[in-house]
């Protein structure tokens, strides 16, 4: 019925709301007059912070699923070995990785922003001790292809080239210029910290894929000329590594017999050659590197009255030159000292590491820089002249009035690292290091590949993904196809058609002849239905996560058996004692799954309309636990808000 003409012209007697009022007082009230959205949940994936930050690129958020038991194995395989499989998919040494990583996914993890980080380290390290307990092995190698590739360096960029490389069918021959593989792995890392046993398991997993040939003692440049590789292989992947350390920038330090680097000192010791140290050791870094070195030389101790073949500058030097296994016995303490440019604050080596060295013994002077080296009437060092400095730019300036002596009878530099490219001199790109661009080729040398610290040391895990992107550049030029776009998140992604494909829960195929145009269909399973996956290019922050949803979860440390100063003397016991199953479960369990659905129910039970609803078992599997029946959905947005893992966006029909 009409308003009459002069009701019109009249002002309301009662309005809905007053004017500039637009909003409802009530949450509740404001639920149930959205039925004018237009909003409806959607299900969007996207990449966890933990992973975005792991330069090896795994899908940690995958296999902590896996470990808390929410994401479910196929018939007939353990949740340990699934675990195990989703986590080698990136990186073949979870027990390594577990152990010795700095772990910059724990600096990303959204948890931080509740108490404190996953502890995704010690889960690694779960999934790798038990593999090998296990006797788990990688599954077997495609068909081969024909093609062989040269691997030059058998460090963790070299093995996990030749890892990824065997899982497409390539075969492979590394070169390496030592005795054994391992490279930083074995011989820039104290066993107390990587088990050889352990090691050398991860290892042999990879050369039992067959077809992984290796040629020891062999550098090329200098044995094998590149010439030679070009003739005999489709293509070269350099992954030497960075095993030349950098000396002092001081007066006194160039060709001082006992003023040694870093690499040379912890090579000569994990080589077994180097039994004792010096009486007074200062060791100039304040990086990992640095601390191994002081607490090595902590372990070894010295000797009194040493001849010139006792000296441990003789052992590291001379590279064949072993110390009598005897001399250990006799040790005695050795007084360490590490100084550091950065105050403590600010040193790249891990915290707990540096803990770990004042508590074995190891005096730490920050804040300062060497000035000179000073020398004896035979010319060996007597002690450093250091400084206190100040950082401009990143350039130490000496602070006037400060200048002392450390005495020292060993001098250990742990500033750097650079490549030897001895014969190589057509791939220096003048700084000691090779080229690369992204995708891991060497600029104007088709069918040349680099990975690893020779591009830019750097850690392990880094050397490690790069590995494994340079083995899909290798296999597309292989193949003679054109380098796919990388992702902007170039990590290993959850692929939720694979998963449904493993559950059996694959879509059937769409005809169109039959079928017809059935575009706005929610019904047909020929498609994942809403479902977005913008982990190739988003990670998801903790703003977009509903963090009321956690409790208070306390972090299951791993125990440490760190000696004390007067324990340390002859202490090579393993340092870090893993998480037993339950332990592991129970942190797996602190995990936010921020991208993903965990399967919390929220959605479910707050859901006013019902509309959400829990998929049916029998075609349930990970990213496919809840759907939404559009038919009741009011697009009120509920069950985005209290998603605790952001995997709900309200986006639907925009």
């Amino acid at each position: 019925m009409a308003t009459p003409g002069n009701e019109q012209k009249n002002k309301p007697s009662w309005r809905r709301y007053e004017d500039g009022n637009s909003t409802w007082d009530a949450w509740t009230d404001k639920i149930f007059v959205q039925d004018t959205s237009h909003k409806c949940p959607t299900y969007v994936h996207k990449t966890p912070p933990c992973q975005g930050s792991c330069p090896s690129g795994e899908d940690i958020r995958g296999w902590l699923a896996i470990a808390r038991q929410t994401e479910k194995p196929p018939a007939g395989m353990t949740w340990q070995e699934y675990a195990f499989r989703r986590s080698t998919d990136a990186n073949p040494f979870p027990s390594m990785m577990g152990r010795v990583c700095p772990a910059p996914c724990q600096d990303g993890c959204n948890r931080n922003e509740l108490e404190d980080f996953v502890g995704i380290n010690a889960v690694e390290q779960f999934i790798g001790d038990t593999a090998i307990a296990n006797g788990y092995r990688f599954d077997a190698a495609p068909a081969d292809t024909g093609k062989r590739v040269a691997i030059i360096g058998g460090g963790p960029a070299g093995l996990a080239a030749a890892y990824q490389l065997r899982r497409k069918g390539h075969a492979c021959t590394i070169f390496e210029a030592n005795e054994t593989l391992g490279g930083m792995f074995k011989y820039g890392i104290p066993g107390y910290r990587v088990p050889r046993d352990k090691l050398d398991a991860e290892i042999q997993r990879i050369l039992d894929l067959g077809q992984v040939d290796v040629r020891f003692k062999t550098k090329v440049g200098v044995d094998v000329q590149v010439a030679d590789l070009e003739r005999d292989f489709d293509a070269v992947l350099w992954a030497i590594g960075c095993q030349s350390g950098r000396g002092l920038p001081v007066p006194g330090w160039q060709g001082t017999p006992n003023c040694v680097s870093g690499v040379a000192f912890l090579k000569a010791f994990n080589e077994g050659r180097m039994k004792v140290t010096a009486e007074r050791v200062v060791c100039v870094g304040g990086g990992d590197t640095s601390i191994d070195v002081v607490s090595v030389a902590r372990r070894l101790g010295h000797i009194n009255k040493p001849g010139h073949s006792d000296l441990p500058e003789t052992v590291v030097h001379d590279g064949y030159v072993a110390h009598d296994a005897a001399m250990s016995a006799a040790a005695q303490g050795a007084a360490v000292t590490l100084t550091s440019l950065f105050t403590r604050d600010k040193m790249t080596a891990s915290e707990h590491e540096v803990h770990d060295a004042t508590h074995e013994g190891v005096t730490i002077l920050d804040g300062v820089m060497p000035v000179e080296v000073m020398l004896g009437p035979d010319g060996r060092a007597t002690g450093l002249k250091i400084a206190d400095c100040t950082l401009n730019d990143g350039r130490p300036t000496a602070v006037d009035g400060t200048e002392r002596v450390l005495p020292a009878d060993l001098i250990v530099s742990a500033i750097g690292q650079g490549g030897d490219l001895t014969g190589l001199a057509d791939l220096d790109n003048g700084r000691g290091l090779i080229n690369s661009d992204k995708y891991y080729q060497v600029p104007n040398k088709p069918g040349h590949f680099v990975a690893g610290d020779i591009i830019r040391p750097h850690l392990l895990t880094t050397a490690i993904g790069q590995a494994w992107i340079a083995a899909d550049s290798i296999d597309e030029y292989l193949k003679q196809v054109d380098h796919r776009r990388r992702p902007k998140v170039d990590v290993h992604h959850f692929d939720l058609l694979a998963k449904m494909n493993e559950a059996n829960l694959a879509p059937t195929a769409f005809e169109a002849s039959k079928l017809g145009d059935l575009r706005g269909t929610a019904t047909g399973n020929w498609a994942i239905h809403n479902y977005e996956d913008r982990s190739g290019a988003e990670v998801i922050g903790q703003d977009e996560l509903f963090l009321g949803h956690f409790n208070y979860h306390a972090r299951n440390l791993r125990k440490e058996e760190v000696p004390s100063s007067e324990e340390v003397l002859g202490h090579f016991k393993e340092r870090v004692i893993g998480l037993t199953e339950a332990e592991t479960i129970d942190e797996a369990k602190r995990c936010m799954s921020c991208g993903m659905c965990f399967e919390c129910d929220n959605c479910v039970i707050y859901c006013p309309q019902t509309a959400v609803y829990r998929v049916e078992k029998s075609d349930r599997t990970t990213g496919r636990y809840v759907a939404t029946d559009y038919a009741k959905c009011i697009g009120c947005h509920i069950c985005a808000d209290v998603c605790p893992t952001g995997y709900i966006k309200m986006g639907l029909g925009e």
